[in-house]
């Protein structure tokens, strides 16, 4: 059940309306059964002081494309009352003639636009004004019998406004209902959500709290779980096994719902989840629409249900039965434009945002993990509207014209444009081995920099996890992951592609980099350094490149894989006999690579550094002490000597092979494969020939 978040000893250290507005938008939008992500807005009358030092109302209003749970006192838009209210005496507005009306109204040109819900706030005669969509009273809202149990509910305490799309029109149709009734305590909007008010920011609050604490009340003592969703018609397989399935399986729905552009994925198996995916009634339930117009640019009108039965030694038929099932599903979402479209409407990617597949759970997709969370995070609201609102009688939704309205409306679109744009690797996943490294780290950053979500294996999981904390931190949550991983294992990395793809749906660039290095005389060099070179280098790039190669062709949208090899792959160093030949491997083993995976889209190159100190888990170990020993200096000595003889008189540093890899990973080598890029200086001994 819903709680009041409010703390009055933090809300009594606030100072102005303002602030106060700032502090109820967050916990309002802390609870996501309250209000969706992105969704709903709150408004706060106040008296400000403008320009000329005159006192002036003024209504603080959420911005468009903000988020409550976050939003600053920047994201709020000021606007002058007094040039708002003649606005009531109208007949109507156009969406267009409104916002180009409320801009003049601003107090300060650097606001956010005003939301499309705006003259909502400004015509009721409150102070403080909330607009909501909580799960219950959205169950009730998209009930048939919606408004009949308001009335058991509310009484006369209640407006009940049948569904336009927000505008002028909804927000005059809004006051005029409450100005109707004396006793009005609420708007209930159909298939839309709840509109509460107060005199004081602590009212409002408590108001909206109380309103969707009944409703929940209500639905609550009619809810029978045993029958939810038509009952169970099928058991969830066991944690593991699905975990395993979606992994298996998140690739080739990877492949399928990437057309013009690739998609992020993520995998949600929480307990609301399979409940609806397992129910008797979902397949149909699923399919009458969304449960909010919030909902519908980041879920699409209604998910793909997945027509399987769960099987733990199916994997092979889901992935038929996803393939098909996208494949009809983009079908039906592009005659559903064609019906719909406007003049000038451009269709968005006709894949589902959701899919559900019984037994095993919910993929969600989107062009990154937080906006594939997103659609995630409004689907479970979906679900608990759908329990809501059958238990009270049947769900229902916006008609097929008006959700394609809602999902078109350029007052929408508005908000998406807000978004920072695309940059090289959005929408890229970059799997690093080695990535707690100099290398491996520098090259995370410089992928993340331009978009790309990145998985950090390493056998040295505290540095990686300090990698990705440093990462995530900067870009966002989950743009990097850190994983244990030995690239002498063979389950252990299948086990990392494993958890990548669950993560993120699967992998688009290979940085095959993880190394050690050790140095001895031809006649001194052992089987088991010889081997342990072998291993790492060799069989270790083998190995990550070859599930890797698995993963690419499982997809079907091509991929880039970049070796780290070494000036020593082309140049016989001194007493780095199996160290050298291992990097030959590497760089002939690249090749071999890239000449099978051309057909598939696969490009792979390599990168031949030389001497790169810094950061350097091998150069910090007794390898410095050997190679200054091989050339006859004191190790302190050696980046000196690696700089005098390169013909740049250069050092070269983790942060030039990170550019390296940035461009061979990129669109500039879309056509480049099987090439080796020297970046050492220029070291005579070690020029290609």
């Amino acid at each position: 059940m819903v709680q009041s978040l409010w703390d009055s000893s933090k809300a009594s250290q606030l100072q102005g309306d303002l602030d106060l507005l700032v502090y109820r938008s967050n916990i309002i939008g802390a609870d996501r059964r309250v209000c969706n992500w992105g969704g709903g807005n709150t408004s706060s009358k106040t008296i400000v002081k403008d320009f000329r030092g005159r006192d002036v109302e003024v209504m603080y209003v959420k911005g468009s494309g903000s988020d409550l749970a976050t939003m600053k006192a920047a994201g709020f838009t000021g606007l002058r009352m007094d040039d708002i209210r003649p606005l009531f005496e109208r007949s109507e507005m156009s969406d267009e003639e409104m916002v180009a009306y409320l801009a003049n109204c601003m107090i300060d040109a650097k606001h956010p636009r005003a939301s499309i819900e705006t003259l909502l706030h400004a015509f009721l005669p409150f102070k403080h004004v909330d607009h909501t969509h909580p799960d219950a009273i959205i169950s009730l809202c998209c009930a048939d019998n919606g408004k009949a149990m308001a009335k058991e509910i509310f009484g006369d305490r209640f407006v009940w406004v049948p569904y336009i799309r927000p505008g002028f029109a909804l927000s005059k149709m809004i006051a005029e209902g409450v100005l109707a009734n004396p006793k009005a305590e609420l708007v209930l909007m159909e298939k839309h959500g709840l509109v509460t008010w107060g005199e004081t920011a602590e009212e409002a609050y408590a108001q909206t709290i109380k309103i969707i604490s009944e409703a929940e009340a209500f639905i609550e003592a009619r809810v029978n779980e045993a029958k939810l969703f038509g009952g169970a018609k099928h058991a969830a397989l066991p944690g593991d096994t699905r975990r395993a399935i979606a992994a298996e399986v998140m690739p080739v729905v990877r492949g399928a719902v990437s057309d013009a552009k690739r998609m992020i994925l993520t995998f949600d198996d929480s307990e609301d989840v399979l409940a609806f995916v397992n129910g008797a009634n979902s397949p149909q339930l699923s399919q009458v629409g969304a449960a909010c117009p919030d909902h519908l640019v980041h879920t699409k009108v209604v998910p793909l249900f997945v027509d399987w039965t769960p099987n733990a030694d199916d994997a092979e038929g889901l992935k038929a039965a996803l393939t098909s099932g996208i494949a009809a599903y983009k079908e039906q979402y592009a005659a559903y434009f064609e019906r719909n479209k406007n003049e000038g409407d451009v269709m968005f990617e006709a894949a589902p945002r959701v899919i559900l597949i019984p037994g095993v759970g919910m993929i969600n997709t989107g062009k990154s993990w937080a906006n594939a969370q997103v659609s995630g995070a409004l689907y479970h609201r979906a679900i608990a509207v759908m329990r809501g609102a059958t238990a009270l009688g049947e769900f229902v939704s916006l008609s097929e014209n008006e959700s394609y309205n809602v999902e078109y409306w350029p007052l929408e679109l508005y908000k998406l444009s807000l978004a920072p744009p695309e940059a090289e690797f959005s929408r890229q996943v970059a799997f690093i081995t080695g990535g707690a490294g100099g290398i491996g780290s520098e090259t995370a950053r410089r992928l993340v920099s331009e978009g790309a979500h990145v998985v950090l294996a390493d056998l040295n999981l505290e540095g990686a996890e300090k990698v990705a904390a440093e990462i995530n931190a900067k870009y966002g949550d989950n743009r990097a992951l850190a994983v244990r991983m030995d690239v002498t294992s063979e389950e252990a990395i299948q086990a990392a592609y494993a958890l990548t793809a669950l993560t993120y749906g699967g992998v688009d660039i290979i940085v095959n980099n993880a190394g050690l290095a050790t140095s001895s005389p031809f006649d001194e060099t052992s089987l088991k350094e010889w081997n342990l070179n072998m291993n790492v280098l060799g069989t270790g790039y083998f190995l990550v490149a070859r599930e890797a190669f698995k993963l690419m062709k499982a997809q079907e949208i091509g991929g880039s894989m970049v070796f780290i090899g070494s000036k020593n792959s082309v140049y016989a160093g001194k007493n780095v006999t199996a160290y050298s030949s291992a990097k030959a491997l590497e760089a002939h083993l690249a090749r071999c690579i890239a000449a099978e995976g051309g057909e598939y889209g696969i490009r792979v190159n390599t990168i031949l550094p030389d001497a790169i100190l810094q950061g350097s888990a091998i150069w910090n170990s007794n390898w410095r002490n050997e190679r200054a020993a091989a050339y006859g200096i004191e190790p302190d000595q050696l980046e000196e000597y690696y700089r005098k003889r390169t013909t740049l008189l250069v050092n070269i540093y983790p942060r030039d092979i990170a550019e390296g890899v940035a461009f061979f990973a990129s669109s500039k080598a879309a056509k480049t494969t099987g090439c080796m890029l020297t970046i050492d200086g220029g070291v005579p001994a070690a020029f290609t020939r």
